[in-house]
């Protein structure tokens, strides 16, 4: 018998949005053993041409994204009214980056991505 996680639940849509390939495969693939529906894009530019950005239940943001950081593109979809919670992952985040973050309500998840952060972090925003 498989476990529950194996298997998409309906409305746990996440949205990775991380330029480097590595990573962004690495992270649909773990997410997608979580049970969760993924999304990937290479860029907020890809993300931000997407029309169907509304149905995500959860977004995961590199902080360094080529055309404008995460917050940017964060702040792009509220302007879209996306209401969707976000995590943000980086490595070294600085005090500024943690003040805007924490001002957006933006969770931190440091990398590298060890242990269960950030699908905690994942099941903690479908679950508010």
């Amino acid at each position: 018998m498989l476990a529950q996680a194996a298997f998409p639940v309906p409305n746990r849509l996440v949205l990775v949005i991380d330029d480097d390939p590595g990573v962004r495969h690495s992270l649909k693939f773990s997410l997608e053993v979580e049970g969760f529906t993924v999304r990937d894009y290479s860029s907020a530019n890809e993300l931000l041409s997407e029309s169907e950005i509304a149905d995500a239940g959860c977004l995961v943001i590199d902080y360094y994204l080529p055309e404008m950081n995460g917050l940017e593109m964060l702040n792009r979809l509220r302007d879209r009214r996306v209401a969707a919670p976000a995590i943000l992952i980086t490595s070294h985040p600085s005090a500024s980056v943690r003040q805007r973050a924490a001002e957006a309500g933006v969770t931190i998840v440091e990398k590298p991505l060890l242990g269960n952060a950030l699908v905690e972090g994942i099941r903690n925003a479908f679950a508010q």
